[in-house]
């Protein structure tokens, strides 16, 4: 019986013209002479040491509602592998942030009426900052989503101008609650010919705010697990990834096992966390994760410049040395003027009298 020979393709390009390069790991690596890049013929990632399967697993989980803990126990249970805390942060950001970028270039098909609001997330140490959401009634597709310290016109305004960048057209109607932020920040985004309704979620369905109340409730039955969030940087991680999640993974009961995106009419290729782990990046950009940023700190002038106050910076001094010059006599040093100077270990010189 004749042996089938396996057909070894590039992770990266999808070419079949590739070449042995040695092992690592005992794992054999391959040079593909397409993309010049090299990969082992494993399930692993560009540069990752670990199974894609490991990574979708735990964004998969982080998502729906996981704290870190229950996915490293997880893992731990599947495969014997227990990644740390860390390990597992990094590979949310990493396959986040490539998510929401290749998923910003979709602009959906959604309706005339869009729903915003807004709610309140817990930071660490005891902070809280604002949440703002909008959807399409129709699809109920995540148009957009903002963090900010306030509550003000130009917050509302930055929702809104965001999402009709995102749909590339302005909605007949915006239903909010009865905060006064959004009247103002709605005009001054689209001027007259977007009509404003206040609303709340006891309304008829067609003028209610229940379509992102529901939402909302999604949001906090995933964040009610992670107690608070380390800081504002990392909850805007989580609310582009989130974004992803609920408008191109998740299926919804009320759009017939749909997601958003499909009931948008949005064509993309990736329906899974594996799909998003295994997209092939490029090396300029893949490469670009792994270098750590030179950071250039410019001192003060002087300990009173106002940037060592605010930073406590501290200087680094010149060594003080003795003006004076030494003239040895007998075994013990004197100045010009005759009088005796003594040598101390790490004072320098110094004058005896």
């Amino acid at each position: 019986m004749a042996q089938e020979t396996i057909q070894i393709v590039c992770k990266n390009c999808g070419s079949t013209d590739v070449v042995k390069v040695g092992f690592h790991g005992g794992v054999q690596r391959y040079l593909c002479k397409a993309c010049k890049r090299k990969f082992k013929a494993d399930d692993s990632p560009f540069h990752m040491k670990v199974s894609a399967g490991h990574i979708s697993s735990a964004l998969a989980m982080y998502y729906t509602g996981s704290s870190i803990t229950d996915i490293r126990n997880h893992i731990r249970q599947e495969t014997g592998y227990y990644p740390s805390k860390s390990v597992v942060f990094d590979w949310v950001e990493k396959y986040t942030e490539q998510a929401a970028n290749h998923f910003r270039q979709y602009h959906p098909k959604v309706g005339e009426t869009w729903i915003a609001d807004e709610t309140m997330i817990d930071l660490d140490k005891g902070k809280k900052v604002w949440f703002w959401d909008i959807i399409d009634a129709d699809t109920r597709f995540l148009l957009a989503s903002r963090v900010s310290i306030s509550r003000t016109t130009r917050d509302a305004k930055a929702l809104i101008q965001d999402a009709v960048k995102r749909a590339g057209k302005a909605p007949k109607m915006i239903i909010t609650d009865k905060m006064k932020s959004y009247p103002d920040g709605i005009f001054t985004a689209l001027g007259g010919a977007t009509e404003h309704l206040q609303s709340s979620p006891f309304k008829i369905a067609s003028e209610s705010t229940s379509k992102i109340e529901r939402f909302h409730e999604t949001l906090k039955e995933r964040t009610k697990v992670m107690k608070a969030f380390r800081d504002i940087e990392t909850l805007i991680t989580f609310a582009d990834g989130f974004l992803v999640y609920y408008n191109f993974l998740k299926p919804h009961e009320a759009l017939k096992g749909r997601t958003p995106a499909e009931k948008a009419k949005v064509r993309y290729p990736f329906k899974t966390w594996v799909e998003v782990v295994n997209a092939p990046v490029s090396k300029k950009a893949e490469l670009i994760t792994h270098i750590s940023p030179r950071m250039r700190i410019t001192l003060p002038r002087t300990p009173t410049d106002k940037a060592f106050r605010r930073h406590r910076i501290t200087p680094t001094m010149p060594r003080i040395t003795p003006t004076q010059k030494r003239f040895p006599i007998g075994g013990v040093y004197t100045d010009k003027s005759g009088r005796l100077l003594s040598r101390r270990h790490h004072r320098g010189w110094r004058r005896l009298v």
